[in-house]
């Protein structure tokens, strides 16, 4: 069995969903929309701690005309469509910034090295690298690597048992589909890499397993703390390759998948290894 979540807006908070429709582009209005760092050209992302921290203070989603809204954290709204919300975003985020549906010709975004964040915090100036977005995703969007990322609660009721706090929220790690694997224990989805999986009636192909940034570490909204360990748990205990050309280990939670063959999903559908 399954729930969903999309996030209209890239690395803001996103919403549950009962149903969605999936198509090569993934879960319909996720990442829909995101930021553009105006002097740089680079696509906003929390995945640079230092800079883009707050926009996991920020919540998006959908209403039933298709319009997104954002909510702040004192509760004010503002709409996609709003004369002035790049205005009203780059004022709340100190940032000359703009809402855009298109990611520039060759759209990077900046990556901070994660040890570098849990061993000098979120203000720390780590060291970062520049890397494509939608690397393996359809033209256009705004996904890190692939248009579906789902996780397993075998993965995360085993980052709970290795976590001193002994918690693992699914939050943290953003994904669009929580299998529900009672029957599986640890890390399952490393062993599906370039397997055929089929959710409801959609059937996803397992590109990558899904290396872990900085973000699982961070605040989210005012319900999650800060938490290191959210990612030092996974960089302990499950360094894996994450795909086929990767070179080498990396802290792995969760997989990346293209769409094969797309369809409509539901909370509650079954899923399993075609």
């Amino acid at each position: 069995m399954i729930s969903l979540r999309r996030y209209p807006v890239k690395s803001m908070l996103g919403e549950d969903v009962t149903a969605s429709d999936v198509d090569l582009g993934g879960l319909a209005g996720d990442r829909a929309l995101a930021l553009l760092h105006r002097p740089t050209g680079r696509v906003v992302s929390a995945k640079n701690p230092r800079l883009w921290r707050a926009m996991l203070t920020l919540t998006a989603a959908v209403d039933s005309s298709g319009a997104i809204w954002i909510t702040f954290p004192d509760g004010k709204v503002a709409w996609s469509t709003d004369a002035d919300v790049d205005d009203v975003l780059s004022g709340f985020l100190g940032q000359d910034v703009t809402l855009t549906a298109t990611p520039p010709p060759g759209a990077t975004m900046e990556h901070a090295e994660p040890e570098d964040v849990i061993r000098g915090g979120v203000t720390a100036d780590a060291r970062t690298t520049l890397i494509p977005v939608a690397a393996g995703s359809p033209d256009g969007t705004f996904f890190n690597f692939a248009p579906v990322h789902l996780l397993t609660t075998s993965t995360l009721d085993r980052i709970a048992e290795l976590n001193p706090g002994g918690t693992a929220d699914e939050t943290r790690y953003r994904p669009n589909i929580v299998l529900r694997t009672a029957d599986y224990d640890g890390f399952v989805e490393n062993d599906w890499l370039d397997h055929d999986l089929a959710v409801g009636n959609l059937v996803l192909r397992v590109v990558a397993r899904t290396p872990r940034c900085a973000v699982p570490t961070l605040a989210h909204g005012s319900s999650l703390p800060r938490d290191p360990s959210a990612l030092r748990v996974v960089a302990e205990h499950n360094r894996v390759i994450p795909r086929r050309s990767a070179t080498g280990p990396e802290p792995c939670a969760g997989i990346y998948a293209a769409v094969v063959r797309p369809g409509r999903i539901r909370v509650g559908d079954a899923a399993g290894l075609l």
